[in-house]
Parts: structure tokens; C-alpha cells; sequence
């Protein structure tokens, strides 16, 4: 199994990020424009991406400025069963979030696009907390012809 990981920092307080990562509003102000869904624990939040189709998470945990995890339930193959996690810490002024997408059952050209991919939206994220502007898609930025 293989995980990609990512650690930022955010000028923002911990709960701000939180709120960002828990309600479908704040969700789509960063991630994708497109979500729709439950986001409370037990809840199913739907990502989509136009054309390119989308996921289902299932919000397994949700602990109020420290921890958000989803696991996925539909969307692409290498996707199905994975995990993504959000670990929220206080370092000084700075808000770190520590983001794992874990359980690739192996390393295919997919998982290198989506590392990147992930990276770009989680510096959406922290725009977004700090300046109170994300770039969700549709207006992300394009990486390759992939998206």
C-alpha cells in the first residue's frame, strides 16, 4: 500500500479550517465547486469534476479542529477503499494541516497526477482560509491533460 501525504501551514485558527473541511459550502469553496451531500459523520459527500467524473466520500470522523476522515466509496477504481485524512494542529499563528490520501494498493501514473493535483487544491485551502479566496474547479489550476 501506498500513501500520498502533504503537510502546509495556514495562517488561520484551527476551527476555520475545520469549518472549511466540514460543511459542503466551505468544501466547495476550495475543493470543487460541485459538492453536494451529508457532511456529517456517517454522511456521503459527493465530488464532481465535469467531464472527468468525481468521488464519494463517507465522513467517517470528524473531531472539531483536529481531525477530519473520509473514506472512498465510489468514483475511480484506484480510488475505492482509500482513505483521505485531515490532522489539524496549532504551531504559533500558523494552523498545520498534516493530509494523507491513504491505501493505493499500488504506485500507477494516477496516483503521481493526484499527488499533484492534491497539493494545488490543499494551497486553495489555505487561500482560502487566509485570504478568503480558494480556487475550487472549475477554476483550478491545470496541471496536465488529465486536468
Amino acid at each position: 500500500m501506498s500513501d500520498i501525504l502533504h503537510r502546509i501551514g495556514a495562517m488561520a485558527f484551527p476551527e476555520d479550517v475545520y469549518a472549511t473541511l466540514t460543511t459542503t459550502d466551505g468544501l466547495a469553496r476550495w475543493w470543487t465547486a460541485d459538492t453536494k451531500g451529508d457532511s456529517d459523520p456517517g454522511g456521503v459527500v459527493a465530488f464532481r469534476f465535469g467531464e472527468a467524473g468525481g468521488f464519494d466520500m463517507k465522513v467517517l470522523e470528524a473531531r472539531p479542529s483536529e481531525l477530519v476522515r473520509w473514506e472512498v466509496v465510489d468514483g475511480p477504481e484506484e480510488w475505492i477503499g482509500t482513505q483521505i485524512r485531515f490532522d489539524l494542529k496549532r504551531e504559533g499563528e500558523w494552523t498545520i494541516i498534516l493530509f494523507r490520501h491513504e491505501g493505493w494498493r499500488e504506485q500507477v501514473e494516477f496516483m503521481h497526477h493526484c499527488s499533484t493535483k492534491w497539493a494545488t487544491f490543499l494551497m486553495s485551502l489555505k487561500s482560502l482560509v487566509e485570504t478568503g479566496q480558494g480556487q475550487p474547479a472549475p477554476y483550478d489550476v491545470k496541471v496536465s491533460n488529465w486536468h
